[in-house]
């Protein structure tokens, strides 16, 4: 199972890089779009009237998709405060809940977001003259990656693989610190264990 998961972090470590650069890619022709309207509306006294439609369709594709990448690299924030008062051995079951309920949340995005295109598909989208289907596509699209990723962080939490969460030092996610800060770890504070200052520190 390990070695499978491991070939299977490459499949999905390709589809996150690919996610990140359609977001980029997003992003920039998003700021473009929208600079060509400003340009035209109040220096040429014109419209680009498939700017604005087309930059919100846009922003939901590069929201959506960084958002299941965070997952995938574990860049997103947590409140670990609690997992600090539970012994060491509980702590691989709570974030494994975090997961369940990310992927819960994938599920429903894709579910209600596959409804509601389908109630749309018949509408068209004003300026661009694509079905409405398209304004939706972001939402069913994001949840079925956060449901992916997240999926192959309880797999392989179960099969005793690492796997990233923010503030990790781990970055290639092989067991190896790949940069330190040098502060104390909150661990130690909270468990007394941290060197108390010297004087002149």
């Amino acid at each position: 199972m390990r070695e499978g998961l491991i070939k299977f972090a490459g499949f999905t470590g390709a589809v996150a890089r690919a996610g990140l650069w359609l977001a980029g890619i997003g992003l920039v022709l998003m700021t473009a779009f929208v600079f060509a309207q400003v340009f035209y509306r109040y220096v040429i006294g014109s419209s680009l009237f498939w700017a604005e439609p087309a930059a919100v369709m846009l922003m939901g594709w590069f929201i959506f998709l960084g958002a299941a990448v965070g997952v995938k690299e574990g860049y997103h924030l947590s409140f670990d405060v609690g997992l600090m008062v539970v012994p060491e051995s509980w702590r691989p079951w709570f974030h494994t809940l975090s997961d369940l309920v990310v992927t819960s949340f994938g599920f429903g995005m894709a579910w209600f977001g596959w409804q509601l295109a389908e109630r749309a598909a018949g509408g068209v989208v004003p300026g661009l003259g694509i079905s409405r289907l398209w304004d939706f596509a972001p939402v069913i699209g994001g949840g079925l990656l956060l449901m992916l990723f997240s999926v192959e962080r309880i797999l392989r939490r179960a099969a005793g693989l690492r796997t990233l969460r923010f503030g990790d030092n781990d970055d290639a996610a092989d067991g190896e610190v790949d940069g330190l800060a040098g502060g104390i770890p909150a661990e130690a504070v909270l468990h007394g264990e941290a060197p108390r200052a010297r004087k002149g520190d």
